[in-house]
């Protein structure tokens, strides 16, 4: 079992926190957040994956541009001008951003434009100043940054083409044409390692100031990478691809079930966990390594999302239009984490085991120690026996969730005409609720009272908001992703309230210690 204190938690992305550029940022709101989790008694923040989206893939943080790279508009400006990489003028050109809603294309422009200025004023400072030998330093340090760089500097110039539609000595990184490359982008290549370099020295900043107040970060990591992406580019012997095309023989998605009559076809390319030999074997452990060694970098623990792929995937020929041809492969299995464990200690790992979930997943996922998922929302849609209700837990080894990125808010699931009345009725009656009282305050106590070791709760359903607010609908390619939440609603009395609810129900996290708080 993982060793995971009881505790609770709070789930929200880096984007949805307050602030004056639009966006969610790394510094002083980031650290407010904490504070904040500190002061209501909370010993998690979870959040969703940290990399860099695209426009053209509605800026979903499942499908991006890079499984290691951080995300550009998550940095703090802030933080720039405090490190004397910024000036109050370029702060105060500010547009107005609403402080309700991301609105990617504006914060992209502003925020590429400020960047710009903070390079700059970098490169006309000594080259031996101290940041420049950090910055030396991080590069020395992260194997991926130069692929990643010269990917994205590319993919600027190709005026976003995907990688597989490159002039073909690109495509295939002949190095004559990569070294061309180089030379020619060689101001961009600079301009985003540097990049790199302020997110992940912010991050590392905001990781301490987690640690120093008793918070541990719950990272995600999706199973998955976007086929538009530097890691897909730069390790193709990894992945089910045509060598002609470059273009994937087989796409992850999940097989037809009560939800959708043809399944999910998710388009991402699939591992190369059977054949290619012994060297296609190795680099692609090898690259996991690497993934692996990086998340548990930035966070203390990791929610592996769609866990099941690696018990067995669907494959469907990339051919087809929808998932219904495809067929369940074995995945690399209890093997694959035994190796990882050799080479990197022990996995803090929540296992996402959402869905169509057979013995056998269940079987890997206990045998590995890994706690599953139980979300409420999902408890109350058939009989006593449903799995998500908290009488049928089998002990403290889960994650109890009142809902997830992808549900709806609690409040918003409660008045939904999608619920049946049965389901409400049945939440009512366990709860020992009735009509009209905040449901969502009876969600969270159904959490917290749980077995379950840790419970995370999405800051919705803290402040009680509704389906206006909820973070993703699961099928829809637009208009996700954008929820902010006001600086004024994180009060000292919703702390409070949350702090006597974590409380009551024993989830108040153990005092630190001396040593703990100096770090």
């Amino acid at each position: 079992m993982t060793d995971f204190h009881r505790g609770s938690g709070v789930l929200l992305h880096i984007t949805s926190l307050p602030g004056p550029y639009g966006i969610g940022e790394l510094g002083p709101q980031a650290h407010a957040f904490v504070d904040f989790l500190a002061a209501a008694g909370q010993s998690y923040w979870q959040f969703l994956p940290l990399c860099p989206t695209s426009p053209g893939l509605d800026n979903s943080p499942y499908m991006g541009l890079s499984a290691f790279a951080g995300n550009n508009l998550l940095i703090s400006l802030e933080g720039l001008r405090e490190e004397g990489l910024l000036g109050d003028e370029s702060l105060r050109s500010a547009p107005e951003f609403s402080e309700y809603l991301v609105d990617f294309a504006q914060v992209r422009a502003f925020k590429e434009q400020v960047l710009a200025e903070a390079f700059a004023l970098f490169e006309r400072q000594s080259q031996e100043s101290e940041l420049a030998g950090q910055l030396a330093e991080f590069k020395a340090g992260h194997p991926w940054l130069a692929d990643y760089a010269l990917f994205i500097s590319i993919h600027e110039e190709q005026q976003g083409l995907p990688w597989y539609d490159w002039p073909e000595p690109l495509a295939r990184r002949e190095p004559a044409a990569l070294a061309e490359q180089r030379r020619r982008l060689a101001a961009r290549i600079d301009y985003h390692e540097f990049v790199q370099f302020i997110f992940y020295r912010q991050w590392q900043q905001l990781h301490a100031h987690a640690a120093a107040r008793g918070i541990s970060l719950i990272g995600d990591l999706p199973i998955y990478v976007a086929l538009d992406s530097a890691e897909v580019w730069a390790w193709p012997e990894c992945f089910l691809l045509d060598p002609k095309t470059h273009r994937p023989t087989h796409v992850a998605g999940v097989p037809p079930d009560y939800f959708s009559a043809t399944g999910q076809r998710w388009g991402n390319p699939l591992f190369r966990w059977h054949g290619g030999g012994a060297t296609v074997q190795k680099s692609l452990h090898r690259w996991w390594q690497r993934r692996f060694a990086h998340q548990f970098a930035q966070a203390d623990i990791v929610r592996i999302d769609h866990f099941r792929g690696f018990e067995a995937f669907w494959q469907v020929p990339a051919e087809e239009p929808d998932a219904v041809r495809g067929q369940w492969v074995a995945g690399p299995g209890r093997e694959f984490f035994r190796k990882m464990e050799i080479s990197l200690g022990k996995l803090p790992i929540i296992a996402e085991d959402l869905g169509l979930i057979t013995p056998e997943v269940e079987e890997l996922r206990d045998r590995l120690g890994f706690p599953g998922m139980k979300v409420l929302q999902f408890a109350f849609d058939s009989d006593e026996t449903n799995a998500y209700l908290p009488h049928n837990y089998a002990g403290p080894n889960c994650v109890v969730y009142t809902g997830t990125h992808d549900n709806d808010t609690s409040l918003g699931w409660y008045l939904s005409d999608q619920v049946s009345e049965t389901a409400k009725e049945r939440f009512l009656r366990y709860a020992n609720s009735r009509d009209g009282r905040p449901v969502h305050r009876d969600f969270i106590r159904l959490a917290l009272s749980s077995v379950g070791a840790v419970v995370i709760i999405p800051l919705q359903d803290v402040l009680g908001f509704g389906s206006d607010c909820r973070m993703n609908v699961p099928g829809t390619a637009e208009g996700n992703w954008r929820w902010r939440v006001a600086s004024r609603f994180l009060t000292a009395e919703v702390a409070a309230e949350l702090r006597e609810e974590t409380g009551f129900y024993n989830r108040l996290p153990p005092p630190l210690n001396d040593q703990e708080k100096s770090n």
